[in-house]
């Protein structure tokens, strides 16, 4: 390849990657024609991408961006997967699609730009934001349904007393004019 073209690749990397801070590597090189397209068009309509990368223009292109520390997961032949509605969600559709694909490598990948490197599986048990943001809204919600059970419990004592006490005097003052 020619260093006019090598320049070209590596500007294209940048340009369409450079201002992600999210990505998965997996090599696909063990996987047939029809399997490799059969999981980018499975990939694709999660709006998840899948693009082989020449590993060292790669490395060029990341230096400086949210993306370099993925640079030392370049170790033999690489795919760079982007997209989906988070790192989680596309790690997730990676392993099941491991799955399907058994000869699919899962490498590693980079969340939010830290340069801390965990393998697909362990990006994939991650917590997803839907998953927190419940969590949180239960952790919110919680002692305001805890005060209202107390309010309701003791209400309903209260209510259940009162009754009783409307029944026994209903019945009693029933019978008295049925006697007379």
């Amino acid at each position: 390849m020619s260093k006019v073209v090598k320049d070209a690749v590596t500007q294209e990397y940048g340009k369409r990657y450079g201002s992600l801070a999210d990505a998965c590597l997996v090599d696909v090189t063990r996987l047939n024609v029809n399997d490799v397209t059969h999981l980018r068009r499975e990939l694709r309509k999660k709006r998840i991408e899948v693009q082989v990368v020449k590993n060292s223009l790669a490395r060029r292109a990341f230096e400086g961006t949210r993306l370099a520390p993925l640079a030392a997961g370049f170790d033999g032949p690489c795919a760079l997967v982007t997209g989906g509605e988070s790192i989680i969600d596309m790690a997730r559709a990676l392993v099941e699609a491991k799955k399907t694909y058994v000869k699919l490598e899962l490498k590693q990948g980079i969340c939010d730009g830290d340069p801390a490197l965990l393998t697909v599986d362990e990006i994939s048990k991650l917590r997803g934001k839907r998953e927190i943001l419940g969590e949180v809204a239960m952790l919110i919600s919680s002692p305001g349904r805890a005060i209202s059970g107390c309010l309701r419990g003791a209400g309903g004592r209260i209510a259940g007393c009162v009754k009783a006490l409307a029944d026994k005097a209903d019945s009693s003052g029933a019978s008295e004019p049925a006697a007379a």
